[in-house]
This record gives structure tokens, sequence and C-alpha cells, in this order.
């Protein structure tokens, strides 16, 4: 699904999601959170600048941390959504694209971090815009959660294939089902940016427990089940009900994973 749009089709289709991306895309882990101030010497006080902050997920907890937040959302509704989730927080949410954006002239932040969000940001421009907006010293950080299949984990996700397949909506025959530790590294594409060194890389992996309309709530919020035409969303939600209410306790475990990325900006 996703070879047949660009990412900048496919990332105007999360503002559709808005009402439920709080409620259905999952919490980050602490460890991952206290790792990025660990590995970007962060302290409380320090401006961060989040791209794609979407309802606010990352965004809630770092703020609550002491941190000044600053964020740019190029979703309207997404927008509206993390500011009132972030009310009585140092927090300002900037309804626009990262890409255009400009910063006041003497504000330079000590990080720059995008949670499942860096991917959707312009190749060419993304590294240089974040090299601009921070401070000498400063990092940039980078993590993206996503799905992984650890050996023992619900084999409901490749049962349910068949389904997908009979839509025409299958996965290419050679696509990854990457284990927990498997994700693929961005380190070698940081370096050649030529504007910052890793300083740390570590993989996360965690598991939450979806119940039927839980798990197809989360679905709604993917940008391909979201672009997939409506009569054959439906058929494959009301498969996923059906199989999902056929277990005792009508639910699916999802493993989540995530590598994140912490760089140095070079001065």
């Amino acid at each position: 699904m996703h070879a047949r749009h660009d990412y900048k089709t496919l990332r105007q289709t999360f503002e559709q999601a808005a009402d439920l991306y709080q409620q259905a895309r999952p919490e980050y882990p602490d460890a991952l959170l206290n790792d990025l101030v660990r590995a970007a010497n962060l302290h409380p006080g320090d401006r961060l600048l989040e791209i794609g902050c979407a309802t606010g997920k990352a965004t809630l907890p770092l703020a609550k941390r002491g941190f000044n937040m600053t964020c740019v959302e190029l979703g309207t509704d997404l927008a509206e959504a993390a500011r009132r989730n972030l009310t009585g927080m140092d927090a300002e949410i900037i309804t626009g694209g990262f890409e255009e954006w400009q910063p006041e002239d003497w504000k330079r932040f000590d990080l720059v971090f995008a949670a499942t969000a860096w991917n959707w940001i312009d190749p060419k421009v993304r590294y240089s815009k974040a090299w601009q907006v921070l401070r000498p010293g400063g990092h940039l950080a980078f993590w993206n959660a996503t799905h992984v299949f650890p050996d023992d984990g619900d084999p409901f996700f490749r049962e349910i294939q068949d389904v997908y397949d009979e839509l025409g909506e299958g996965k290419p025959k050679d696509t990854d089902w990457p284990r927990p530790g498997e994700l693929q590294e961005q380190r070698e594409e940081i370096g050649q940016s030529g504007l910052f060194e890793v300083v740390h890389v570590r993989h996360f992996d965690w598991e939450r427990i979806y119940h039927a309309e839980e798990y197809i709530n989360l679905l709604k919020t993917f940008s391909d089940h979201i672009l997939m035409e409506e009569r054959k969303r439906e058929k494959l939600f009301s498969e996923i009900r059906v199989r999902l209410n056929s277990r005792p306790d009508s639910s699916v475990r999802r493993h989540w994973g995530a590598v994140l990325h912490v760089a140095r900006r070079l001065d």
C-alpha cells in the first residue's frame, strides 16, 4: 500500500485519525524516555523541539519531566488535541510543517527529536534543518514505534494475512517480520549527513494487549488502513472481530519495537 503513495500524501492521513490517535497509539516506555534524557545530557528547563508531536504521546511525559517543549505539528486537529493534552505544561504547539517552519532568530534548542515522525520529514532537508535550529553541542534524537514479532508472539498477525491477501492488500512476499532487536538502525544515514555524530543507539520492545475494538481502533490510525477502500476496510475489520471474538479473552497480543537514535550536532 505504501508504495502507491509518496510520504507527503501518507503523512497527511493521520489528521483523519486525530480523535483516535491518543487512545489507540501506545505509550512509549519510560525506559526509552529516560535513556533519551541520559544520552542527550538533558536537564530540567532545557528547550526541546519535537517534530510531528501528533496528540502529544511523547510530549506530555517529557513535559512532566520539566522540559520546555516546542512542537511543530502538520495536522490542525492533531495540534489542537496536543494543546488540550498539554494544558498547564510548559509547551507551545505550532501548526505547520517542520520543513517550512522558522524559529525566532534568538531561539536555539538543546534537543530536536521525533517520535514515530522522522521518516515522514523530507529526507533532503531534515538533517540540515535540525542542525540549523540546534545550539552548538545540541542533540538530535528519533525513534519509530513499529511492529515486531518475537518467536513466542501471537500467531494472529500471520494468520490474518490471508484476509489481506484476499483483499489485494497483502504484504509483498519479501516483507520482513523482524524480531525484537532486529529493526534496522540508521547510523549510516546519520553519519552520511555530515552534520551529526551518533552517540547512542538502543533497541526497545514492549507488549500490549488489545481487545478486538481496541485493535481495530489502532488500525484506524495507520496510514495504509486509512487509505484502504472503505469496503475492503470494513470486510477486514469484520473478519478481525470474528476471529478475535472467537478467542476466550477476545484479544490479541501485539509487540512493539523501537530503535532510539541519539546524535550530537557537529559544529
